[in-house]
Formats: C-alpha cells, structure tokens, sequence
C-alpha cells in the first residue's frame, strides 16, 4: 500500500486529474446510483471556496505591505490585457452570431430569479461589494471586497515594522501550503465532480441546442487558441503557445470541472509561482483577473443575448451589435466568479433589444440546461487566460526594461 501511495504521488499532478476524470465517467455509468461519490467533488470544491479568500486576502496585504512601490505599471498593463481580451471576446462572439445565426427552444415558464436591470446597478453592485464588511466579504467570497481592503490594509501597514512585514509573510505561506494540499487532492475531487455530472444528467439534454452550444463553445476556443495567443505574442514578441498550454493543462483543466473562477485562484496562484512571475504582481492580479478578466461571460453574454433576438424576431443591425459589445465586457466585467455568474447579466443585454425580461429569463434557464459543458469551457477560458494575461504584461515589462537597458 505504501509504494501504491509513493507510485500515485509520483505522477503528474495533470495524470492523476485525468485518472481521475476517467474513473468518474467509468463509475457515473456503471454505477449511478452510488451516490455517495458526489460527496468527493462537493467536499473537493467546498475546501477551494472556503480557502481562496482567505488566501487572497493574506497574499494580497502580504505583498501589498511589502512591496516598493514598483507594481503600478505592471498592473496597469494588467488590467488593460484584461478589459482589451474581454472586449475582443465580445466582437468575436458578435461576429459569430452573424455568420452562425442561432435561435432557442425556450421554455413555457420563466425562471424565478433576479438580474440586474442596467449597467448602472451592475456599476452599483461593484461600488457596493467594494467597501462591503471586510469580515463579510470573506466570509462570502465577495472578492472586489477582499480585493479593496487587502489593499487598503497593506498600503496601510508598508511602513510596519520588519517583524510585523515577517509575520505576514509567514502566515501567506502557512495558507499556500495548506492550499497546495488541498490542490493534491483535486483528482478525487473531480471525480467526484465527474461521477455527478455523467449519472445524473448525461448528454441527452444537449439535443435541442447543441447548435448554439457548438457556437459558443467555438468562439471560445477561438479566444484560447487564436487571440489570447496573439496579444500575448505581441506583449512578448515570440512564441506564445508554450505558455498558452501550459495554462489550458494546469488551469483551464481544473477550472473546467470546478466551475468557478474563484475556487482556481489557488491553483493560478501555484502555476504564477511554478512560471517565476513576480509574486507582488500575481497576488493581485489573479484574484483581480478572478473578477473583471471575463473573456468567457462575455461571449456568453452576447451570444445569447443575440439568439434570443433572434428567436422573437427582433433585427439587430452592426451598430447595435458594437454597443452590445461593449455592454457585454461591462457586464462581464461585473459577472460572479462562481457557477453560472454569467447567466443572470443576460436579460441586462436584452434589454438594449426590447426583449422582455420573462422571455430574458427564460434564455437564462437555457443557459442552466447547457451550462454542464458551457459554463465548464467559460471557466476555463477564464481561469487560464488570467495566468496567461499576468506572465504577458510581466514579460512585457521585462522585454522594455532589458531594450532599456541594451540603449
């Protein structure tokens, strides 16, 4: 048992996922009604959201109090990667539901739910969470929060003294490694994750919208494997793909079947640190990327949006479609990192047609039937695009300052 045990610890972290992932699926056919595997990936994803915001918040105030002050540039470049990635999702998406038109089969009852009615109560929302209770914020995975008073508290503490600056690095270590052992145990977790989704739902419900499906998830596969590589070329000026696997293979893997860009903040935080990237950079980066870096909800967003004008005979012109464009990236920007956060911005984008909010909800219960393989590949364009966007503008920075130096 014990060289069993030293054999599974010596395989790739990615094996044993995909061990895991096959056993899942085995077992979810085989035996369905052993339910009691469900438990492993509800545990699994219930250890990663209880831990991230706490990991979040030490890291943050952590390398926030013990930065010198050279992280604004990076971050700028950040942010601009986030928002231009977002954006260029968006006009990709429109454009593919211009030349793939689609329209859905909804249902005879709108789902009950609430959906923000404007940009303005999204931009509330984000004001609100932002100076929400510390305590509160943690303890409910609001991150813009986590992120605020991180930040307010280490700026507040740089002028603390060596031992105190110790202290907080100590206990950031002390999270990470509890992380990294809860990261060990991601292959059970999701096979627990597999096991639910193959035995209860399986693949029959994709019948009557696996065209729209088809579409959304080519458009963000296009974003993985076309456009994100191309900005991040243009950022480092040689070959991205090396770094746009490695992302896709130790993140977009985990988040796929977590479903949540914030229960992969630890895993980006360990692949940052595997690249040799800045840890004062990535540690407000990543649970920043968690946030506003949402190339995924923003194709999501449009794409549906423009099916359900399609299905009640509402004409969308290309000006139109730019504006939704940029409401999209807004809106995605304001988009929970949890299951299904993009779904309900989707009556807010429908809104620019005239479209009812019942027939908007209805669109969003669409979004839930599809959303076992939608929200999967979206998160995981997501999570691993947030790694990928951080080591860019970092090797950028570092790209000027050595022609800076060669001057």
């Amino acid at each position: 048992m014990k060289k069993l045990f030293e054999k599974w610890c010596s395989l790739s972290l990615v094996l044993r996922i995909v061990i895991g992932l096959v056993l899942g699926a085995v077992l979810g056919i085989a035996v369905p009604q052993f339910t009691v595997l469900e438990w492993l990936g509800t545990l699994f994803v219930g250890a990663l959201r209880a831990i991230a915001p706490v990991l979040v918040f030490v890291l943050v105030i952590s390398s926030v109090a013990g930065s010198k002050g050279e992280t604004g540039s990076n971050m700028r470049t950040v942010i601009i990667l986030y928002i231009a990635s977002t954006l260029i999702a968006a006009c990709i998406a429109t454009a593919a539901s211009f030349i793939f038109p689609q329209t859905l089969v909804l249902a005879d009852e709108a789902v009950a739910t609430s959906a923000p009615e404007g940009v303005l109560e999204v931009i509330r929302n984000l004001l609100l969470n932002m100076v929400a209770n510390p305590i509160g914020a943690i303890a409910g995975g609001n991150y813009i929060g986590i992120l605020t008073w991180a930040i307010i508290f280490g700026i507040a503490l740089r002028k603390a003294s060596d031992v105190t600056k110790n202290l907080l690095a100590d206990v950031s270590n002390a999270v990470s490694l509890a992380v990294q052992g809860i990261i060990n145990l991601a292959p059970f977790g999701i096979m627990g994750l597999v096991f639910d989704t193959v035995s209860q739902k399986g693949l029959n419900i994709f019948a009557d919208y696996g065209k729209v499906l088809l579409v959304l998830v080519g458009c963000m596969l296009f974003i993985s494997l076309v456009t994100n590589p191309l900005v991040a070329f243009l950022c480092m000026r040689k070959n991205p793909y090396p770094l746009v696997f490695t992302c896709l293979k130790e993140s977009g893997l985990t988040a796929f079947f977590t479903r949540s860009s914030a229960a992969n903040i630890p895993m980006n935080m360990a692949l940052c640190k595997k690249l040799g990237l800045n840890e004062d950079y990535y540690s407000v980066s990543i649970p920043l990327g968690a946030t506003i870096n949402m190339d995924g909800a923003a194709i999501t967003i449009t794409i549906m949006t423009l099916a359900a004008a399609n299905t009640v005979g509402v004409a969308v012109d290309l000006p139109s479609a730019l504006v939704l464009s940029v409401v999209a990236t807004l809106s995605a920007c304001g988009a929970s990192g949890v299951t299904g956060g993009s779904l309900l911005l989707i009556p807010l984008a429908c809104s620019l047609f005239g479209i009812s909010n019942e027939v908007a909800m209805q669109v969003v219960a669409v979004g839930f039937i599809i959303g076992v393989i939608q929200d999967s590949v979206e998160t995981s364009l997501n999570s691993s695009s947030d790694v990928l966007m951080t080591a860019s503008a970092e090797y950028y920075l570092r790209r000027k300052a050595g022609e800076k130096t060669e001057k």
